[in-house]
């Protein structure tokens, strides 16, 4: 659990930081005075186009079914999407000159986005990595949530605004986002063992595009090859399996996301809550 009732934003007092994160971590966020973060969970991947809001948004719509207050911080300053499958890209977030508060979504989720500061939802934020990452601290540190989980919607890849995060913020896990082509398995092993390096455990994995449901025989036709999922399992504790569904893109792409109903997700939602109680035990 993480709840900061102090100014002290810039604490350097690494004995408050995640069991199972490394100990010499120089630095280390804080939340916002009266703010209540208990967990985090990154979402992470090698690459773009895999699949990574997707997983972000509706694991948040599926927790909070599960009754969990819920917040999204959109850390993909340079393709922030979240707000558009939620629907809210006219909701500013805001302050009431002294705190900031996020967006909220029509079921309650909070949401921090940089397309949520901006006039125009489609012009680009063209920033250097220094700038982006200071920008998802401050979403961090400056904006008040009052959530059981965080889900932070990664940028793909493994560099500047990926360390900070991973140094900086006390993550509690991550989801690997992948697709099952051997090139884009590649990039994702980067991600997992760029998270191995930094002692953050990896909660679960989800295999996007992974296979068409014949409309006839509902036979899974896999056009990538099947995916070897026991050997993701070795490094994954729970896996999801999501297929070529138009019902998702419609839904995310309509910002719809918190009335799609989808079963593919429903075990990675699980496995976080199961992570989140044994969390709470230690």
């Amino acid at each position: 659990m993480v709840e900061n009732n102090n100014n002290n934003n810039n604490n350097n007092n690494n004995e408050g930081g995640k069991k199972g994160q490394p100990k010499n971590r120089k630095f280390i966020a804080q939340p916002a005075v009266g703010s209540t973060i208990k967990h985090v969970i990154g979402v992470i991947s090698g690459k773009g186009g895999v699949g990574k809001t997707f997983v972000s948004s509706y694991l948040a719509v599926l927790l909070k079914r599960k009754g969990l207050k819920v917040a999204v911080l959109d850390a993909d300053i340079t393709g922030a999407s979240i707000p558009t499958a939620f629907g809210i890209n006219d909701v500013k977030m805001f302050s009431d000159g002294k705190f900031i508060y996020p967006a909220v979504s029509l079921s309650g989720i909070q949401i921090s986005s940089a397309n949520l500061l901006i006039d125009k939802p489609g012009d680009p934020v063209i920033w250097r990595g220094p700038m982006a990452s200071n920008l998802v601290l401050q979403f961090y540190s400056y904006v008040v949530y009052g959530c059981d989980v965080m889900i932070i919607d990664c940028p793909p890849g493994t560099s500047d605004i990926q360390l900070s995060l991973m140094q900086s913020i006390p993550l509690d896990g991550l989801i690997l986002a992948m697709t099952p082509q051997g090139l884009v398995n590649l990039i994702a092993n980067k991600a997992k063992k760029m998270a191995d390096m930094m002692n953050i455990p990896i909660i679960g994995g989800v295999m996007n595009m992974a296979y068409v449901d014949c409309p006839k025989c509902h036979e899974k036709i896999y056009p990538f090859e099947e995916p070897d999922l026991d050997e993701l399992r070795t490094s994954c504790p729970v896996v999801s399996e999501v297929p070529f569904d138009t019902s998702i893109s419609d839904y995310t792409d309509h910002g719809t996301i918190e009335s799609l109903n989808v079963p593919y997700l429903d075990n990675l939602a699980q496995g976080v809550m199961d992570f989140i109680h044994l969390e709470e035990k230690r």
